[in-house]
């Protein structure tokens, strides 16, 4: 094998993990998003239904922007609409736990 060819199949190999990498990220922000939206739902006591076209809703909002700001105001702004008084950092801690749950169903 020569050396160019192997280290074009590196490089290969390379683009290929990062290509999985990053389309792993977007199913595990998406999923934390779901998540997110349905607990965010459940605290908001809507029925299945309701609570599954939320999250949805939850998980279009972040495409909004880049990062978690987008998400975050958009469930904070529901909650306040409900009544719900969460603080930041309590929605932060939870989007935290939602992520951590998503990576764990990936696994």
């Amino acid at each position: 094998m020569s050396s160019t060819k192997a280290l074009q199949d590196r490089i290969d190999a390379f683009e290929a993990k990062y290509i999985h990498d990053q389309d792993m990220a977007f199913k595990v922000t998406a999923r934390r998003n779901k998540f997110f939206g349905l607990w965010a739902a459940s605290v908001m006591n809507k029925d299945e239904q309701s609570a599954e076209a939320y999250a949805v809703e939850v998980i279009k909002a972040d495409f909004e922007e880049e990062g978690d700001e987008d998400v975050l105001r958009k469930v904070d702004a529901d909650l306040k609409a409900a009544a719900l008084d969460y603080t930041h950092q309590d929605l932060e801690a939870k989007l935290l736990e939602c992520e951590q749950q998503a990576k764990a169903s990936f696994m």
